[in-house]
């Protein structure tokens, strides 16, 4: 399991004395656990929504890095930026920009979207295929350009 690897590489992490990486650890493992106790009842996450909490905490990364150099703040957007990368070890390869143009064309085709109102159609089949691998903008962007040619 993803959880269990966290863990271990935690362990790891605190005996190098790997600070960034011990801090990166501790928090998705916090944000899983609060994933879990979510709601009325505790449960287990699954390894895909293990990764979709490890997909939001990059993301948070990802923009308090730009939020933080937008303020003059380089030292903490390179800690943010360092805290992300460690997270993206854990996540799959991204998806190519040429492999998500196939798949929104295949998409395109399949529903027989010929507009920009059709873009939510396309999203639908073209959002489960990327899953964790394409951020949503990315993905959305991609569908506005090729229904707008």
């Amino acid at each position: 399991m993803l959880k269990e690897r966290l863990r271990s590489d935690l362990t790891t992490a605190m005996k190098a004395r790997d600070q960034t990486r011990v801090a990166t650890l501790r928090m998705a493992l916090t944000a899983v656990a609060n994933a879990e106790t979510a709601g009325t009842e505790h449960r287990d996450l699954s390894d895909d929504e293990v990764m979709d909490v490890l997909v939001r905490e990059t993301k948070k990364r990802r923009e308090s890095a730009e939020a933080f150099d937008g303020a003059g703040r380089s030292e903490l957007a390179e800690r943010e930026r360092a805290e992300e990368q460690v997270l993206a070890g854990y996540l799959p390869q991204p998806i190519t920009d040429d492999e998500l143009a196939a798949l929104v064309a295949a998409a395109i085709t399949e529903t027989g979207a010929d507009s920009m109102r059709a873009m939510g159609q396309v999203m639908k089949v073209v959002q489960p295929q990327v899953g964790s691998r394409a951020d949503g903008k990315r993905v959305s962007t991609e569908v506005k350009r090729q229904l707008s040619s």
